[in-house]
C-alpha cells in the first residue's frame, strides 16, 4: 500500500464517521417532539416538556455546528500537512524522543483547547445560562481550564513519557510492558481518584451526622456492604445538575454525593440511588469492566505493535522522519472503526448491567423510590425521554428512563 493510499483511507475514515454520527442525531432530533409515554406523564408538565424540547432543540443547532467546523478543521489539518508542520517544530526544541513526543502533543493537544474554547464557553455561559443550569462564573472557567492543562501535562504527560521509554527499550514488545503499567495505572486512579484528583477541582466533606447519613450506614450494613467514607461534592458551584458516584476499593472505596443531589431527592430515593450503585459492586461489575477494558487495551496495543515500525504510516501524513508519536496518530484513526464497534459492545453490555443494579435496589431496598428518583434527576436536567433506537443503541451506557421504570414496574 502506498502513503498516498492511505491517506486517503484516512480521510475517508474521518468522513465516513462523521456522517454516520450526524445520521444518527438527525435521526434522534426527529423524534424531539414525540408524546411523552404515559409511563413518564408524571416527569413534565406541559411547559416544563416545552422547556425540555427547546432544550434539545438548541443543543442539536449547537452540535451541527460544532461538529462541522471540527471535521473541517481536521480535514484541514490532514490535507494541508499539519502534523508534518507541528512536527517539525517539535524537532525545531529538541533531538530527544521523549521531548519531541511530548512538545509534539502538547502543541496538538493545546491548539485543539484553544480552537475549542470559545464553543466551550457559549455552551456553558449562554446555553446553560439560559436554561438555568450553569452556576460557574467566568473565572472559574478559565481557572478550570489552566488546571485541567496543568494536570495533563503532568499525568498524560508522564505516561506518555513512560510509554515511549517502554518502546525505546523493548522495541516490539513494548506493548506488554505498557499493557502492565496501563493495569496498575488504572487500578491506582479508580483507588485514589477522589482523594488525589477531585480536591482541585471541587470541595469535598464528610456528609454531617444525620437521618440521611444513618439511613445510607443502616442499607450498607443490612446488605453486608461495609462503608465508612461518606462525602459531599460542591457540585453546585458549576451546574444545578445532580450526580453520585463510588470510587476506589476496599478501605479506599467511598461514596461522593453532589450537594445538588441531596437537595433535590428525598431520603429514601438517595438511598435508593445508592442501593444501585452498591448493586454495581455486588454484581462485580466494575471488576468486569476493568478487566474488559484492560482485555480491549491489550488488544489495540498489540495491533499498534504491529504497525508502529511501517514508515508508511509517517509518510501518509507527510511526515519525513518515521516516529512514535505519528504512528500513533495514524493507527489512531485505523483503529477508530473498530473502536467504534468494541464502544458499541461496551454499551451493550453497560445497560445490561445497570438492568442488574435497578433489580438489586428493587430487591434490597425499593423499586419504587429508586423510580422516582430517576425521573426527578431526568426532570431537573431536561433529559431526552424519547430518543430514537439508533441513537440508544450506539451511544447510551444506560437504558432509557422509559426502559427502566418499565423494568423496575414489571413483576
Amino acid at each position: 500500500m502506498t502513503p498516498q493510499i492511505l491517506f486517503f483511507i484516512i480521510i475517508g475514515i474521518i468522513i465516513i464517521d462523521f456522517i454516520i454520527d450526524k445520521y444518527i442525531n438527525y435521526l434522534n432530533a426527529k423524534h424531539f417532539n414525540d408524546k411523552i409515554p404515559i409511563e413518564l406523564k408524571d416527569v413534565y408538565n406541559e411547559e416544563e416538556y416545552y422547556k425540555s424540547q427547546s432544550y434539545k432543540k438548541e443543543n442539536y443547532q449547537f452540535s451541527l455546528i460544532t461538529s462541522g467546523f471540527s471535521i473541517i478543521v481536521t480535514l484541514a489539518f490532514f490535507i494541508f500537512k499539519g502534523f508534518a508542520w507541528v512536527d517539525e517544530l517539535a524537532r525545531s526544541y529538541s533531538s530527544n524522543e521523549i521531548s519531541i513526543t511530548l512538545i509534539f502533543f502538547g502543541i496538538i493537544m493545546i491548539g485543539s483547547d484553544i480552537v475549542n474554547t470559545p464553543f466551550a464557553y457559549y455552551k456553558t455561559f449562554v446555553i446553560e445560562e439560559k436554561y438555568g443550569f450553569n452556576k460557574s462564573s467566568k473565572r472559574l472557567f478559565i481557572i478550570d481550564k489552566l488546571k485541567g492543562w496543568l494536570l495533563s501535562a503532568i499525568i498524560g504527560g508522564g505516561v506518555l513519557a513512560i510509554i515511549l521509554w517502554f518502546y525505546q527499550k523493548t522495541g516490539d514488545l513494548f506493548w506488554v510492558y505498557t499493557w502492565a503499567f496501563i493495569g496498575v495505572f488504572t487500578i491506582f486512579i479508580t483507588m485514589f481518584y477522589s482523594s488525589l484528583i477531585v480536591p482541585i477541582f471541587n470541595k469535598q466533606k464528610p456528609l454531617e451526622e444525620g437521618e440521611l447519613k444513618d439511613a445510607i450506614q443502616a442499607f450498607s450494613k443490612n446488605v453486608g456492604f461495609k462503608l465508612d467514607n461518606i462525602f459531599v461534592i460542591d457540585g453546585s458551584k458549576r451546574s444545578t445538575k445532580a450526580n453520585a458516584y463510588f470510587s476506589g476499593f476496599g478501605a479506599k472505596k467511598r461514596i461522593v454525593l453532589y450537594d445538588t443531589l441531596i437537595d433535590d431527592l428525598s431520603k429514601d430515593e438517595i438511598v435508593a440511588v445508592l442501593a444501585h450503585e452498591i448493586g454495581h459492586y455486588k454484581k462485580k461489575h466494575v471488576f468486569t469492566n476493568m478487566l474488559i477494558s484492560l482485555a480491549l487495551t491489550g488488544f489495540t496495543l498489540y495491533l499498534f505493535s504491529l504497525f508502529i515500525n511501517n514508515a508508511i504510516l509517517s509518510e501518509a501524513l507527510s511526515v519525513k522522519i518515521p516516529s512514535f508519536h505519528i504512528g500513533l496518530i495514524t493507527f489512531g484513526i485505523l483503529y477508530s472503526p473498530i473502536s467504534e464497534i468494541t464502544g458499541i459492545l461496551m454499551n451493550f453490555i453497560s445497560r445490561k448491567f445497570e438492568y442488574q443494579a435497578d433489580d438489586y435496589a428493587k430487591t434490597n431496598f425499593d423499586g419504587n423510590a429508586l423510580v422516582s428518583s430517576l425521573k426527578k434527576l431526568s426532570k431537573n436536567s431536561l433529559s431526552n425521554l424519547t430518543p430514537h433506537k439508533a441513537n440508544v443503541f450506539v451511544h447510551y451506557s444506560h437504558p432509557t428512563l422509559l426502559q427502566r421504570v418499565l423494568n423496575l414496574n414489571s413483576q
